[in-house]
């Protein structure tokens, strides 16, 4: 385990996420799955997220693309309001998945575009009150 990593981690996913939603995440780990936590915060944000070479708007347009390419709803929900934290545009997002659609498959760009609807749909109620 890297403390190190994991606390550059933690504030990566924090800043993407939303740090209610991780801290909730981590407080809610058991010892079956407190593993993964550590895992997912040191080694997916900490050491990848947390590399310089590629702007996290750039790393969240490609976790878009990939997550709708693999049908992992509940992911994309969570990395589409990060997405929009980190600078990518709903027009972005619609071109993401259109690409989606020619290369991945129409379902799948369909399923992308209807997540993506209820994630505006509810960051849209959450801004107007």
């Amino acid at each position: 385990m890297n403390d190190e990593l994991f606390a550059r981690g933690l504030a990566i996913r924090k800043a993407v996420l939303g740090a209610e939603y991780v801290e909730q995440s981590i407080a809610s780990a058991t010892d079956f799955n407190a593993p993964l936590q550590r895992l997912v915060t040191e080694y997916c944000w900490g050491a990848v997220w947390g590399r310089e070479e590629l702007p996290k708007k750039t790393r969240s347009m490609l976790n878009l693309a990939m997550l709708a390419a693999l049908n992992r709803p509940h992911e994309l929900k969570l990395h589409l309001a990060g997405a929009l934290r980190n600078g990518v545009s709903r027009t972005e997002i619609r071109e993401i998945f259109l690409q989606v659609a020619i290369y991945c498959g129409v379902p799948a760009a369909v399923d992308s575009f209807r997540t993506a609807k209820e994630v505006f749909t509810e960051l849209d109620k959450n801004t107007a009150e």
